[in-house]
């Protein structure tokens, strides 16, 4: 298998798609289907989100557990599991389980083999078609969580994580997640964090660490705040704990910095400090008052990873069509000027990532379909209504990833396998 430090060297690009998001929301035939047709479009990674049992909004940001797997997501929840499984999946993964099988209950142990026997066979032939798993990293585990319950000495008490008033949010934004308790953790050598991180890279090829600004400092809000306004900004461990991941799981760790919103020159810093690349996303790259940001197209850079858009942010047709008409020719302009236009906008738009200079591009289904509004995964602030998207059978069809590896092909990304 190709070495996974290897996989952010070359010029890439992937699909971002939930498991919830496949026609019927789970692993199966569909997700094969989905890897069959990822391969026909010449891409090179399929990006999930966090693969955790989600809250009650299906949230999988605020998962019950930092380390165990959904089993809404299995295919076959009555798949037999044999007593020597079950001991060798307790064995591997001793760090966890227990603390998982007490929260969860009866079976919990058996729908964790089931999940991994799923996962494992289709990580496998993903591998075989060229096709690589991109996972992600909440940073935040929730409250009353099975981590939460069974760390108590890790977490921090009378405070909750949230973020400051911003240009999107007046009262910024309260997430409610405890927050760490750092100074405990360092006295524990990072244990928690280790293996958290050990078992995402038992998962995924590569992923997202959500919110690495909050690794440097983090917004502390006090327990029972109705908004994030009367919080303050605290110190996190920044590079002691990624000293700590290197001494324990090796030096070249296949990671990527989530580091959107309010990024300070400390932040940029240890990205930078620990060779971790960035991200970018085109739909924060047209503000006519902002032309030194990151995200506009000619300041884009090697190190990054760019988006059309993310799981939080609208389509780029619903995006594009919400434009007012100065900003919409903007963006005309721009797709021009890189000789990337195309009838409809938003194929422009994903033409336009695909060009990018970032080493890897990464376009939403949805807008590879064409899809507005109505086809958003999340919108930051609202608690109804989210997580919900999901794909009707046959619509990524042969003719559309034809389109999607032609333009990946020009772009100099197509999939070495391909």
């Amino acid at each position: 298998m190709e070495a996974r430090g290897s996989l952010l060297r070359t010029r890439a690009s992937g699909v971002q798609l939930h498991i919830t998001s496949l026609p019927g929301g789970r692993l199966g035939r569909e997700a094969y289907r989905f890897v069959d047709w990822l391969a026909a479009a010449g891409q090179s990674f399929w990006q999930v989100l966090p693969l955790g049992p989600p809250d009650r909004h299906r949230s999988p940001y605020k998962s019950r557990s930092a380390f165990a797997c959904w089993p809404g997501l299995i295919a076959d929840r009555r798949a037999p599991v044999s007593p020597d499984e079950v001991r060798e999946f307790r064995e591997r993964e001793r760090f966890w389980i227990g603390d998982w099988e007490r929260f969860a209950g009866a079976g919990a142990v058996a729908d964790q083999v089931r999940f991994d026997r799923e996962w494992r066979a289709l990580r496998r032939y993903a591998a075989e078609c060229g096709v690589r798993i991109f996972g992600d990293v909440a940073i935040y585990v929730a409250p009353g969580s099975a981590d939460h319950l069974a760390h108590p000495e890790i977490f921090q008490r009378g405070t909750q994580a949230g973020a400051p008033p911003d240009a999107y949010s007046d009262r910024g934004q309260l997430w409610g997640n405890p927050l760490y308790d750092w100074p405990a953790l360092r006295r524990r050598r990072y244990r928690w964090w280790v293996e958290r991180l050990r078992r995402t890279l038992e998962l995924f090829d590569l992923a997202r660490l959500d919110h690495f600004r909050g690794f440097v400092a983090y917004w502390s809000v006090p327990e029972g705040a109705r908004d994030a306004r009367g919080g303050r900004w605290r110190r996190g461990p920044g590079r002691a704990l990624f000293d700590a991941f290197r001494r324990q799981l090796g030096d070249e760790l296949p990671l990527v910095a989530e580091d959107l919103g309010v990024i300070t020159p400390a932040v940029e810093r240890l990205r930078r400090e620990l060779g971790l690349m960035g991200m970018l996303v085109l739909q924060f790259g047209f503000d006519p008052g902002d032309r030194g940001s990151p995200h506009r197209f000619e300041n884009h850079a090697e190190d990054r990873v760019v988006y059309t858009g993310t799981h939080d942010h609208d389509t780029a047709r619903g995006w594009f069509e919400s434009l007012p008409r100065s900003r919409r020719i903007e963006v005309e302009r721009t797709v021009a000027a890189q000789g990337v236009a195309e009838r409809e906008p938003w194929w422009g738009l994903i033409r336009l990532a695909l060009a990018s200079p970032a080493r890897i591009a990464m376009i939403q289904a949805q807008d590879v379909l064409g899809l507005g509004s109505e086809a958003r995964m999340n919108a930051p602030g609202r608690t109804r209504g989210n997580w919900r998207w999901q794909m009707t059978p046959g619509v990524l069809t042969p003719a559309l990833a034809r389109r999607l590896r032609e333009a990946t092909e020009a772009a100099g990304r197509l999939a070495r396998s391909s």
